[in-house]
């Protein structure tokens, strides 16, 4: 079976077992490491592995040709993309300013145009996508005025001399109540599989928790010279109990993110009974 996901340590932590050959009955896998932005654009393009993780933010695009698989993916709390400028304390307006985003088809970016509708009251100036380990040197070099990061910057934006303006993970929980949605593993609904590749998944995330050292050195091996303490924190954060399954709080929160920016024009109308067939 053909896959792809992020180098990013959760998502190696996660399919570690399935990966290595240690998931009774489970397929071989043959991965192909891609940033969820590449992976967002060829589900839209109806390209690349039958198995995806892409974003939340891109599923209203694909979702009569994808099944959601309820296992696997990004939600959890105290997780969110962070918004970072040079300006100390916590009162930077960004109407009218630059800001760098990894993607134009994320969550993080979904979460920062939700926020800044409410909070930006004469708009953002220009959003310019950037590589995300562009986006810190960036904004220290005041190349643009603010970054919006994810993952393992929430350890490191320090090291950059970098201010939190806002961290959209916690915006989102105070407003909803709910955990944010960020990755989601995605399956084509021709290959018919939904249930075989959730248990698959869900005995790979086991497996991890159970073993959490076999995994360390393919971990580290993707995780671009990231220190081995960063990767842990990141791990822990982002492989919780949404991971191992979605539940009634996760679909919630799925769906409260979509139909929000949907009705902000954000993504297309979809059907959000498709999530859970």
């Amino acid at each position: 079976m053909n896959i792809a996901f992020s180098p990013c340590p959760n998502d190696t932590f996660t399919f570690h077992a399935w990966v290595h050959g240690l998931i009774d009955g489970a397929p071989e896998l043959h991965v192909t490491y891609a940033d969820i932005d590449k992976t967002n654009y060829w589900a839209m393009a109806h390209k690349g592995p039958e198995v995806m993780k892409i974003s939340y933010a891109a599923l209203p695009y694909v979702l009569s040709d994808y099944q959601l698989i309820p296992c696997g993916g990004a939600l959890g709390r105290g997780c969110g993309p962070l918004v970072l400028t040079k300006e100390k304390g916590h009162t930077a307006d960004l109407s009218g300013k630059t800001v760098a985003v990894p993607s134009d088809k994320s969550t993080a970016f979904m979460l920062f145009t939700l926020w800044a509708a409410q909070n930006v009251p004469h708009g953002i100036g220009k959003v310019v996508v950037l590589p995300f380990n562009e986006i810190m040197p960036a904004v220290k070099a005041g190349k643009v005025d603010a970054g919006l990061v994810i993952h393992e910057a929430r350890f490191t934006y320090k090291q950059y001399d970098l201010t939190l303006m806002v961290d959209l993970g916690d915006w989102w929980e105070g407003d909803t109540g709910l955990p944010i949605p960020l990755g989601a593993i995605i399956a084509k609904r021709t290959l018919g599989k939904k249930e075989e590749i959730t248990e698959w998944i869900r005995r790979s995330v086991e497996y991890a928790w159970k073993h959490p050292e076999a995994s360390m050195d393919y971990v580290m091996a993707h995780a671009d010279e990231m220190s081995g303490d960063v990767a842990k924190s990141h791990i822990e954060l982002y492989v919780n109990e949404f991971t191992e399954k979605l539940g009634e709080d996760g679909y919630a929160a799925i769906e409260s993110l979509l139909s929000r920016a949907a009705a902000e024009g954000v993504v297309p109308q979809c059907d959000l009974a498709r999530l859970r067939d």
